[in-house]
């Protein structure tokens, strides 16, 4: 390809709206072009990288044996609906009615799908099966941000496992663990499996594939010590043993005027830390009242309590409702002596001498034990992991902090294939439903999580496997017949090698054209310019290392090549 001809239309300043800095250098190098809010053109530059990203994630799905399909991107109600999902899922699912009033949807996932291609099956002897695709998803995400990590439109490598019994599924599903290690290995970085939620998808496990980037979303809990590593929707702790004072004989209320938040309370006289406090919110769960008690200093993880809690329907209680059930306001409210739903958090249990508020505005309750004075219908983890943490396993210090969610991988069951009458006989003749599972890469995603990993100030430093061009042949004054024919010579001798190489024949300043290399991020640079070429040698630079070398012009290609696939391997 010669730069000249090419549709590389890169930009000297970031945009303006742009935030994460693989959303800035994509835009700044010409890979890609916002259409909407969510919805972005792919330029050639980004179509080479997701097409060798596409490529790398095929080769490791056919290793463990995958299928490839690719199935429709607009799906029927009824096949929704047979799942339960067609309710179930909400706003982000994009829906319209064709011309003959049919509601239809724009595929989010496609259990669905699979699970009736799966129905075709008959017998365990057609069992283990992987099937996999890379298709459009849409899901109207409610903020899109940061470029290709959130969006509304994207590809993803959807797979699913069948198995007839869960001991088949655990062995599919370490096969997928394992290739998609490999997957992020290959693409440039080391991913950080973690325990997660299943959220919608269903099924009793998944694992989450993270990369540690403050442009990420999720935050996860790890230690170095053990490897233990959990989503912050997941995520647990060891949490020391708290020795309270004994307290009063009952709970004692107190005027605490002006205090709203847990903070207010600490600084008030009289008060009490944020661990030593109840705090108290109040969800409609399914149109019933339900308290939800936690210590001061901890926060809900919503996820927590939806994984917990089977209902169709959680949200948090208005202002009004929260009034006509408790009598007061948030900031004074409490579970003592209420006729109401509560559940507790597992660190609250055992706890005495405790504050909260009395349901009465401006008033709290000290000496509160938890055991005498509230009835806990149920203990649960709610609360969200915190910095610093004793680890679950091994109780050194946990560290939270922010990633890229990259991939991730379900054990679903029998959830779909039950539903929607997907089943096999087995040895006995007895029809049994079949056992699956379902993967997840997003490859736009992954692009622009490539970038967060690799890039410096003067752009992306693309790993070799994914640059959209391994090498740059950049003739420094093409209008000089020497430097222009040398660089055709070199530029020839590296396609014929198998090398995926651009020639940068453009009529610019050397400067120009360095800036535009560096930017792009292609791996390697071989410079060809009237005083080298006096010399005999041409230079390589190395985009990852910034080092420069010179190499005889003779001899150049062969070095390059070698360089390459070395690498390559």
């Amino acid at each position: 390809m010669r730069w000249s001809h090419a549709f590389i239309p890169t930009l000297r300043d970031d945009p303006a709206d742009a935030e994460a800095i693989s959303h800035k250098l994509l835009l700044r190098g010409g890979f890609a072009r916002q259409l909407m809010a969510g919805v972005y053109s792919l330029l050639p530059l980004g179509q080479r990288v997701r097409l060798k990203i596409i490529d790398i994630v095929r080769r490791e799905m056919n290793e463990i044996g995958a299928q490839e399909f690719l199935l429709p991107s607009m799906h029927p109600r009824e096949v929704w609906e047979q799942s339960g999902r067609w309710n179930a899922v909400g706003p982000e699912m994009f829906r319209f009615q064709d011309r003959r009033g049919a509601d239809v949807a724009l595929g989010m996932t496609h259990e669905e799908i699979f699970t009736h291609v799966a129905t075709e099956m008959r017998s365990y002897k057609q069992l283990p099966q992987v099937f996999y695709q890379f298709q459009a998803k849409f899901r109207d995400e409610a903020r899109p941000k940061s470029g290709l990590l959130r969006v509304r439109e994207f590809t993803m490598k959807d797979s699913y496992s069948f198995d007839i019994d869960e001991k088949g599924l655990d062995a599919s599903f370490d096969r997928h663990f394992e290739a998609y290690r490999k997957i992020f290995r290959r693409i440039g970085f080391e991913a950080i499996a973690v325990e997660a939620s299943s959220g919608m998808m269903g099924g009793n496990q998944s694992i989450e594939f993270m990369l540690a980037s403050d442009a990420g979303e999720d935050w996860i809990a790890s230690c170095e010590g053990c490897g233990y590593a959990g989503n912050v929707e997941k995520a647990t702790s060891k949490l020391p043993t708290v020795e309270d004072e004994p307290g009063l004989a009952a709970p004692e209320k107190f005027p605490t005027p002006g205090v709203r938040t847990i903070e207010d309370l600490e600084n008030f006289e009289g008060g009490a830390p944020g661990i030593n406090q109840i705090k108290t919110l109040v969800y409609r769960v399914d149109d019933k009242d339900v308290l939800l008690l936690l210590r001061g200093c901890d926060t809900l993880s919503e996820q927590k309590l939806l994984d917990s809690v089977e209902a169709e329907e959680i949200r948090p209680a208005t202002a009004d409702e929260i009034r006509a059930a408790l009598g007061a306001s948030p900031g004074s409210l409490g579970a003592v002596g209420v006729d109401l739903f509560v559940i507790a958090d597992e660190a609250l249990q055992g706890r005495r001498n405790m504050t909260t508020g009395a349901n009465e505005d401006d008033h709290h309750l000290r000496g509160v034990d938890t055991a005498r004075d509230i009835d806990v219908k149920a203990w649960l983890d709610l609360r969200e992991v915190q910095d610093g943490e004793p680890c679950p396993m091994c109780e050194k210090a946990l560290a939270v902090f922010k990633t890229i969610e990259v991939g991730h991988i379900f054990k679903l069951g029998t959830k779909y294939s039950e539903a929607m009458d997907a089943k096999v006989l087995d040895e006995n003749g007895k029809a049994r439903p079949v056992v699956m599972g379902s993967y997840g890469i997003g490859i736009e995603r992954n692009l622009a999580a490539i970038v967060e990993a690799h890039h410096d100030d003067s752009g992306i430093v693309w790993p070799l496997n994914v640059a959209p061009f391994e090498v740059v042949v950049t003739v420094v004054k093409p209008k000089d017949v020497a430097c222009a024919e040398a660089g055709e010579r070199l530029y020839d001798a590296l396609q014929q090698g198998g090398i995926d190489v651009l020639i940068d024949d453009r009529d610019e300043r050397p400067g120009v054209k360095f800036k535009d290399a560096d930017l792009v991020g292609i791996p390697y640079r071989l410079t060809v310019g009237p005083k080298g070429l006096a010399d005999g040698v041409v230079e390589l630079r190395t985009r990852r290392t910034g080092e420069s070398r010179d190499l005889a012009i003779d001899r150049a290609a062969e070095t390059v090549i070698e360089a390459v696939l070395d690498e390559r391997r």
